[in-house]
């Protein structure tokens, strides 16, 4: 097993929502592995995604999925709760990468070399493949976080700001689960809720 086969490809999903954790994946496919589909996740029916994430999880060399908390995201800001998400799932793997491919143009602080590069996750087959594990452990949360708190619809739209989770949100107020420092929440904070 050469270390050149321990490439790592990183991304997150859920950074524009209002509601939720950010998460984030990192997958090693190794240099032996294919996966006939692999593209963006958001490019992808949920159908396709869901399938596929069951492809990569069997067959990728390594794998893991780590997520931010909506604490950490309103602390830290969006942009470095997604890099903690990022840190995290590379953190979880069973061995550490040759380097990280991370989709964008920021990466995180990791152990080990790493390069951000933008639409990586049309372009690289393992970014593609954590876009996908990232999107679907993102998803599934969202529907778990739906029965708790179902006034909102976050089994539609997953947390973005919908006119129907807007609407939801000016109606019902804002729960622990949505995100004070995103600006269309944090504009609700100073308004009383509707009967």
């Amino acid at each position: 097993m050469h270390d050149t086969d321990w490439i790592g490809g990183v991304d997150e999903a859920g950074r524009g929502p209002l509601a939720g954790p950010v998460y984030a994946a990192c997958v090693i496919l190794g240099s032996d592995c294919t996966i006939e589909g692999l593209a963006d996740s958001k490019k992808l029916s949920e159908r396709k995604r869901t399938y596929l994430a069951g492809v990569i999880k069997h067959r990728a060399r390594a794998w893991a999925v780590a997520s931010a908390s909506v604490a950490e995201i309103d602390r830290l800001n969006i942009l470095q709760a997604s890099l903690l998400a990022m840190q995290r799932a590379v953190e979880k793997l069973p061995l550490v990468p040759s380097i990280v491919l991370v989709d964008g143009n920021q990466s995180p602080r990791l152990n080990c070399p790493t390069r951000a590069i933008i639409k990586g996750d049309s372009l690289v087959a393992e970014i593609s493949a954590a876009s996908i594990l990232a999107k679907t452990a993102r998803d599934a949360e969202m529907q778990r976080l739906h029965t708790h708190f179902p006034v909102y619809g976050l089994n539609q739209h997953k947390g973005y700001p919908t006119k129907a989770h807007l609407e939801a949100l000016k109606h019902y107020g804002i729960s622990n689960i949505h995100r004070r420092s995103f600006a269309p929440v944090r504009a609700l904070l100073t308004e009383p809720a509707s009967s």
